[in-house]
Parts: structure tokens; sequence; C-alpha cells
């Protein structure tokens, strides 16, 4: 019931005056009791700051349960719209929005006195049936006993209409089913609920989202009376975590290839239902084509084809079909003018589109298309096509500017990954012979592995891209296993590709860590995109890339693999278990500033690890998860050979299809060196040891029959061994290594590197190295999480 309006200094003894305040402290409900307390009226307090009514702070007390988030009651001063102070009890109480913040209903009562004040009653009956909040009891066999006015306007019923029936048999819609069967759960176990439902009640126009609490009604004994409902609108929050939730899954939806239609089709299924019912996205068929578009005509008809559409029902125009397009239709103008429009059914711009496209009269009619979004497709400053966005649901919510932003800004995703795949096509056909020059035309001399690899151009008429794989021998015996591709097609692809080849060969040289190397390789990338080679006519400047980079130690068996954006290696043991190995996927190369992280395992002997780009993987239909599970089984089956393997792989992967990506395949089984072939001294950090280290390193190439080399090992040894004990940190260790070639390693805990210099006449050091360099093949030093290790390689007679 409301109470007469009060005046200025007028003994206010009406009902508690409740409000309710947002979480970021904003008034979103205002109560008739709220305007007689205060004086403002509703359309003046909702959208204001709930604290620019406080007339004094809030006592300390008050602000710490606040920001706790629980119940608080108190006196405040609160300012009346006449200036004047308002001496007030005031009741906080939280309210669950479900993302970890609080609304807050606020209810207050001046504080009086006298004996005219309200009883306790009768402040209760007020707070139930002014309560901003849709509240309803329930008997003990769920049927209505009591709603309030909020609730009786949301169901369209009175009270005296609803008291009696269980909520289904008002309405009937199997929306309604889960919060009936919450009040039955709460009358058998006592305990209470909360639900979140997005459903359409009598009383309203359009579906809504609602918190609703459930809770038992029970007497001093704990025996269950009843059940109270309260509702809560909380669209605008669910319709702000609808939105992040759709943005963070086109991220890792859309662009997931550089197939035009697929991406196309990603950035359609992703707006449904999430955005849509329907979505359309046309494109120009120069792009298409890999073509630079020409100008969009603005006083002509548009064509464009239909690329891409979801769900799958009958369209005006079907897929691959030219789409026209009068030069005034929304379509036609938002590609010209850059700018996306937002539409409703009876609008004067789409009735004159209509009245010249009878089918699309005849779709909208089926359909009941009642609003409308176009936005354009534009990636990096090229106009490639228009997305269309329709809402065909009678009670969903006419499109608005909110609606329009998150379109935009799926489109402009989407349109990036669009314009890669009409570069990759435009350059394609000029990159197979560049491609084919740039990759290992054999594979090195190493003891690690033995390897077998395909390289397989796409069959497509416009060429070939950026695919590559490496085999790169490191000291100590190790061997590096490189695959990538180079995001985009052509020959500037093929060119970065050469690159990048190179740059991972020259960071392999200095044994650098996988995911330290994959961080230079983001660095040169991200120069190679924002250098002066990134100029507005070439290509480079969109360069990016995936690369998986794995290191094999065949003394410990153990392999360390980081992972730039590429596709997990899958691994075969010698039982024949096939798995994919779990990596920490970093992001492509080129995006600059993120991190990437390694992981080590250990191989048993004869293991086989496959290293592959994701054009063996990619079916047709663009399901990764079936052409890895064919690769599963593909290299389940034991081959003789690894040549065998490979063309086993390629023949169950791409018999059946066409290859429309390039295809890098590397296989490579491991290889053990046992301690016969290594040989290993933990020596005290005492020049006195040197003489001893020369001499076990003597007898261990006597027990190997390489006496020949015991002369410059020797030298090695000594000089090595003198060097880290004199000038680096215990401890020390020296290791000798046959395989291929004989290899000195000596180990110690300084990170500090020696360098070559020629020693001047007079000069009692710097020699050393020096003839360690010239008597042997080669040397280097390679950094370790504990130290550095130098090492010095010798040919085998």
């Amino acid at each position: 019931m409301d109470t007469p309006a009060s005046t200025p200094g007028d003994s206010l003894t009406s009902p508690t005056a409740p409000a309710v305040v947002a979480p970021d402290g904003t008034l979103t409900s205002w109560s008739t009791g709220a305007e007689h307390l205060l004086g403002y009226a509703a359309d003046e307090a909702v959208g204001s700051a709930a604290a620019a009514l406080l007339a004094s702070p809030l006592p300390t007390d008050a602000r710490d349960r606040l920001d706790r988030q629980e119940d608080w009651t108190g006196r405040v001063v609160l300012r009346h719209r006449d200036g004047s102070a308002v001496e007030c009890w005031l009741r906080a109480r939280p309210l669950s929005t479900g993302d970890g913040r609080a609304c807050w209903l606020l209810e207050g009562t001046r504080a009086q006195e006298d004996e005219s004040a309200p009883d306790t009653d009768q402040l209760f009956r007020w707070s139930y049936d002014q309560s901003p909040f849709a509240l309803a009891i329930y008997d003990t066999e769920g049927r209505f006993l009591r709603v309030n006015r909020p609730m009786s306007e949301q169901l369209a019923a009175s009270e005296e209409e609803l008291r009696g029936l269980r909520i289904t048999e008002h309405m009937p819609h199997t929306a309604f089913r889960a919060p009936e069967q919450s009040v039955d759960r709460v009358l058998l176990t006592g305990e209470p609920e909360h639900i979140e439902n997005f459903v359409k009640v009598p009383g309203e126009p359009q579906a809504h989202a609602w918190i609703i609490h459930f809770t038992p009604l029970k007497d001093a004994l704990g025996v269950v009376h009843g059940v109270q409902l309260a509702a809560l609108d909380f669209s605008e929050q669910y319709a702000a975590r609808t939105r992040l939730a759709l943005l963070d899954e086109a991220s890792k939806r859309i662009g997931s290839s550089l197939d035009m239609a697929r991406t196309a089709q990603e950035l359609a299924d992703v707006a449904v239902p999430a955005l849509a019912d329907f979505v359309s996205v046309d494109l120009l068929d120069a792009v298409l084509h890999g073509d630079e578009p020409p100008p969009v005509p603005v006083d002509g008809p548009l064509q464009l084809r239909r690329t891409a559409a979801s769900p799958d029902v009958e369209t005006v125009f079907a897929v691959g079909e030219l789409s026209h397009y009068p030069e005034f239709s929304p379509v036609a103008r938002c590609l010209a003018t850059g700018r996306g429009t937002v539409h409703q059914a009876g609008d004067p711009e789409i009735t004159r589109w209509l009245a010249h496209d009878p089918a699309r009269v005849a779709w909208m009619n089926r359909y009941q298309a009642h609003s409308i979004m176009t936005v354009p497709l534009r990636g990096r400053g090229t106009n490639l096509g228009v997305v269309l966005f329709a809402r065909l649901d009678p009670s969903a919510m006419p499109y608005g500017q909110e609606d329009l932003q998150i379109a935009e800004e799926l489109a402009a995703r989407a349109a990036v990954c669009l314009d890669n795949a009409r570069r990759y096509t435009r350059e394609h056909a000029m990159t197979l012979a560049l491609q084919h020059s740039l990759l290992p035309q054999g594979v090195p001399e190493q003891a690690a592995v033995d390897v077998a690899s395909r390289y397989l151009p796409a069959d497509s008429a416009v060429g070939v891209g950026g695919d590559w794989f490496d085999v790169i021998p490191l000291s100590g015996a190790r061997v590096a296993l490189v695959v990538g591709d180079v995001v985009g097609h052509g020959i500037h692809a093929s060119a970065a590709m050469g690159r990048l080849r190179t740059a991972v060969r020259a960071l392999a040289d200095v044994d650098l860590p996988p995911d330290e190397l994959l961080a230079h390789l983001d660095d040169l990338v991200v120069r190679i995109r924002t250098g002066p080679e990134a100029r507005a006519d070439a290509p480079f400047g969109e360069f990016g890339a995936t690369c998986l980079y794995a290191v094999y130690d065949p003394i410990s068996r153990r392999c360390s693999l980081a992972s730039a954006g590429h596709l997990w290696p899958a691994l075969v043991t010698p039982d024949g278990k096939v798995d994919f190995l779990e990596l920490p996927t970093g992001p492509p190369l080129g995006l600059g500033g993120l991190p990437f992280e390694s992981v080590e395992r250990e191989l048993p002997e004869g293991s086989i690890l496959a290293l592959y780009t994701d054009g063996l993987v990619e079916a047709e239909s663009g399901d990764v998860n079936a052409g890895l599970q064919a690769l599963r089984l593909a290299l389940a089956d034991v081959a003789p050979s690894l040549e065998t393997t490979c063309d086993r792989v390629l023949g169950a992967l791409l018999a059946e299809r066409s290859a429309a990506d390039d295809v890098a395949l590397l296989v490579a089984r491991t290889r053990a060196l046992d301690s016969g072939h290594v040989a290993v001294w933990d020596l005290p950090a005492d020049p006195a040891i040197v003489a001893d280290a020369r001499s076990q390193a003597s007898d261990q190439l006597h027990a190997w029959g390489l006496d020949d080399l015991a002369y410059v090992t020797e030298l090695v040894v000594s000089e090595l061994v003198t060097n880290a004990i004199r000038y680096a940190a215990a401890p020390v260790q020296l290791r000798l290594i046959k395989e291929r070639t004989l290899i000195c390693e000596v180990s110690d805990a300084s990170s500090t590197a020696p360098h070559l210099r020629r020693a001047r006449i007079f000069d009692e050091g710097g020699r050393g190295l020096m003839l360690v360099a010239q008597l042997t093949e080669r040397w280097g030093t390679r950094h370790t999480g504990a130290g550095k290790t130098i090492w010095a390689e010798q040919l085998l007679p």
C-alpha cells in the first residue's frame, strides 16, 4: 500500500523504504517509500550514486561489513531532496549476482522514538508488499500461498488467481520445471537453494535472466512449513557475462586454418545462438580468388558470394551462390561506409530493401526475422564482405548498440583471418620452387636418431606455403628436431620460411634450450614484421609462424620440447602404444612479449617421435580431432622401416582427399648411448688433479682403441680442466663421448664463457684455447641451468 507523500520536516511513520544498488554503487530501483523518505522521485534517483545520499560518512564497522558482503543494520544520516538531514535506520543486505559481486537491498526507516512508530508486524507486511523483488510463498505441497506486487505483475495474475496452483500449472513451459523442482527439494531437505534461469515470464515481452533464491520457512523445531521464493532480474550482468564468453569462444575457434570458407563458417557458427538465430557471411568474389578487391560501388548494386551460413536452413542465396543487393540496402551501405547498422523489421530502410526483393520478404515472413544487424568485414583496410545477423525468436530482445559492438569485434577478428587467407591464395602459386630449394636436401650425419621425412605441397592450383622441417646435430651427441609453418603462402612465406630455418640453425648452434630459442625466434619475427621490410606493399608485415622445437640427448634419453602455437608431436613407444605429448602450447611466433615453456620427457630407446604440420591432420571437413585419430591409428601399424612408416601415414591420411595445405612430416627413432660409449669423472677444484684427468682420459682412449687421439685429447683435457679450476667454480666434471666423433666436455658451475684471443709475444697465457681450436674439428660452449660446458670434437681415425 502506498502512503501519502510527506513534506520536508514531517515525521515519517510510513513503511520501510527499500532501494536496490548495483555492484558499481548505482541505484537501480527506488520504491515509493524511499521517495516519501527522502523526497526524490524514482526518475531522479535511479542511475545516480547511492553514496550521494549520505549526509555523513558511514560508520567504520558498516564499511567493513559491506566490503565483506555481509548484512549490516545501523543508524545513518541521509540527505533529503530539500537539503535537510534525515536520521534513519538502514539495513543493507547483499544479493549475489552469480559473478562474485553483489547487488545490495537497502531498507530504511526514519529513526523515531515516539509511540507512533509502526509495529514489527506492520513493518514486515510493508517490506513484503513493497519489496522491489518478486516474492512468493508456497505451502508444503509447493502451491502458491502469497505473492507480492512485483511477482503478480511478472506472472500476469493476481494472488487470488495463483493461490492453490503449482508453478507449472500456471506456466506449463518446460523452462519452469526447474524452479518447481527446487521448491520440492527445499520442502524435502529443508536446505536453501538458488538457481539461474533465462526465461520469458507471462508478464514480460522478452525473456530475462533471473537469479532465484529458495528459502525454507521453518518453525522453532526446524519443521518446514513452506518455501519463500525471491527472484532477481540480472539480465544486464547476464548479458555482459555472455558477451565475454562469446568473445573468448571466438578467439579459440575463429581462424583455426587459412581456408577462407572455413573461417567464414567458424564466424557464423560462433555467433549462433549467442548473438543471433541466423548468420550469413557474404564475401567479394575478388577476395575469394586472392585478388585485391575493387572499390565498393556507391551508386550501383553490390554482388557478393554467399560463403557461410548458420544454422543450416533454407536461405535466399545458398552457400556458393552470388547474392545481389541494391545500392540502398543496409548490406551495400554498410560495406560502402565501413560502419555496421542495426535495423528492426519495420524500419523504412528494410521496407524499401524488401520492396525490391520478394524472395527475401518470403524468407523473413517464414522465419519471423524481426531484428537485423549488418557488419562490414574489413581486414587491414581491405573490404572483404559483409556479415548479416538476424534474430528470429519473437521473445528475443531487438538488437541494440551493445550488440552491434560485439558483432563488430567478432567481424574484426574474423576479417584478419580472412585477409590472411586471401593473401595466402594470391601468393601461393609463386612458392613451390623456392620452397623445395630451402628444405633440407639430405639428412645430416648424427648418432642420436634415425630419421625419415616427407614434404608434400598443396594440391591446390594456387601453390604452396611455408611448411618446413629440419634435423640439426648439436654438441654432446644430441640432435634438434624442428618442424614449423609460416603463416601465409606464396613467395614471401617461402622466403620467410628460409629465414626462420636459417635463424633456428644459428640459434641451435648456441645450444639454447627450446623455450629460449623460440623466444629469440619470436623476437626475430616481430622485428621482421615491424622493421624496414614491413613496408606497406609487402606481405612481410603480416609475417608470423608456428614452430615445434625438440632436443633429444641419446645419453640421458631425455627429450626437451617447446611449441609456438604448433600441434603436439606423436610418440610411439617400443611396445606399440601411441600418444600425443602434451605441451604447454605457447603463442605463434610474431605476437611478441609472451612466454614459451619447455617440457622434458625420458624416452625409451627405440621410441618414434612424429613431428608434422597441420596440413597432415586437417581433413576437408576441418575436423582436426579426426585427423589426429587417423594419425594415431597409422602410427600404431608398426612398419619395418621409418620410410615405410612415412608412406603409411601419408597413405592413411591423404589417400582419399587432396592436400588442401602443405604437409611436412618428420619421423625419428631414438637411439641410446650406453656406458660403453661414455666416460664421466667428477673432479675436485685442485690444480693437482689435472695430471690425473689427463691420465684417466688417456686410459679410456686406450680402452676404446683410440690411442692415435691420445696426444691431442690430453692437451684438450689439460687446457679445459685447468681453465675450469682456475677461472670457474666447482663442481667440475670431465666427460668423454665416443660416437661418430670423439667429444671431450668439461663442465663447471660458472656461467662465464671463454673467448679466443691472440696472445702477444710476452703474454704468459691466452694460447690454450687457440691450440684447442686448431687441433680439434670444432669446439664451443653451451650454457646449462647449473653453469656451462666447454666441448671439443675430434674426427675418429
